[in-house]
């Protein structure tokens, strides 16, 4: 499993490649494909004289649920009159909604 990545500085990096390596295992868990089989560590080398090897910390339920797109129900109370309006002008509320959650998080 090669991935690569990069950081600002050794944490970022360190931090960054943790991310990268959880985002591909769930990519393997969601395929249902099986995870490759764990290096050992003393058969890994730097390219180069300036590089180490490194264990990452990977919190797969951490990142499960900070990237889980299942849909969500949510129960919503808003205007009658807003409700009407939107439904002549056919919103689709649940996209309007998630639009607008993102925009203010984005903030």
């Amino acid at each position: 499993m090669g991935l690569a990545t990069f950081g600002d500085d050794l944490p970022d990096a360190i931090y960054m490649a943790s991310d990268a390596a959880a985002g591909r295992l769930l990519l393997l868990l969601k395929d249902g494909e099986a995870f490759p089989p764990a290096s050992d560590m003393k058969d890994i080398t730097a390219d180069d004289d300036a590089g180490f090897v490194s264990l990452l910390y990977i919190d797969l339920d951490a990142m499960k649920a900070n990237h889980d797109y299942a849909p969500v129900k949510k129960t919503l109370t808003i205007p009658s009159w807003l409700n009407q309006a939107a439904e002549r002008k056919n919103i689709n509320f649940s996209a309007t909604l998630k639009d607008a959650l993102i925009e203010k998080l984005a903030r």
